[in-house]
C-alpha cells in the first residue's frame, strides 16, 4: 500500500513539474529574456483585469490600487525594468512564503497568468 502511495505522489510531482516547465514562456536569442505572449493585446486588458480582480484583489487591492509598497503591483516596472515580465512569472508561479504570497502553479495556467500581467501592464506608474 505504501510503495503505491509512493508511486502516485511520485507521478503527481513528475506532472506538477512537467506542467510548470511547459508554462514557461517561450525565450528568445542568446539574452533570453521573458516575454509576455499577450502584450499590446488590448482584449487581454480587460480579461486580465477581471482575472487580477477574482484571483489578486484580496491583497493586491481592486483593480491593483494598493497603498503598501510592499503589495502596490503598479510599481513594479519601476523596481524591475525590463526583468518585469519575468520576475511577474516566477513569483506567480514559484510565489513568495516569506510573503505570503502563494505559489499560483497548478491553480492558475500559464495564459491565464499571463492575462493577468497584461492588464498588469497597463496600471504601472511612470515614477
Amino acid at each position: 500500500m505504501m510503495g503505491h502511495t509512493l508511486e502516485r505522489s511520485a507521478g503527481a510531482l513528475a506532472i506538477f513539474l512537467w506542467l510548470c516547465a511547459a508554462a514557461q514562456p517561450a525565450l528568445s536569442g542568446e539574452d533570453a529574456e521573458i516575454v509576455n505572449p499577450f502584450g499590446g493585446r488590448e482584449d487581454a486588458v480587460e480579461a486580465g483585469r477581471t482575472l487580477f480582480n477574482v484571483h489578486c484583489s484580496h491583497c493586491h487591492g481592486p483593480n491593483a490600487v494598493q497603498g503598501e509598497k510592499p503589495r502596490d503591483l503598479r510599481r513594479l516596472a519601476l523596481r524591475y525594468g525590463k526583468n518585469m515580465p519575468a520576475i511577474f512569472f516566477k513569483t506567480a508561479t514559484g510565489g513568495r512564503e516569506d510573503k505570503g504570497m502563494p505559489s499560483w502553479a497548478g491553480a492558475l495556467d500559464a495564459e491565464t497568468l499571463w492575462t493577468i500581467f497584461t492588464f498588469i501592464q497597463t496600471v504601472q506608474n511612470k515614477k
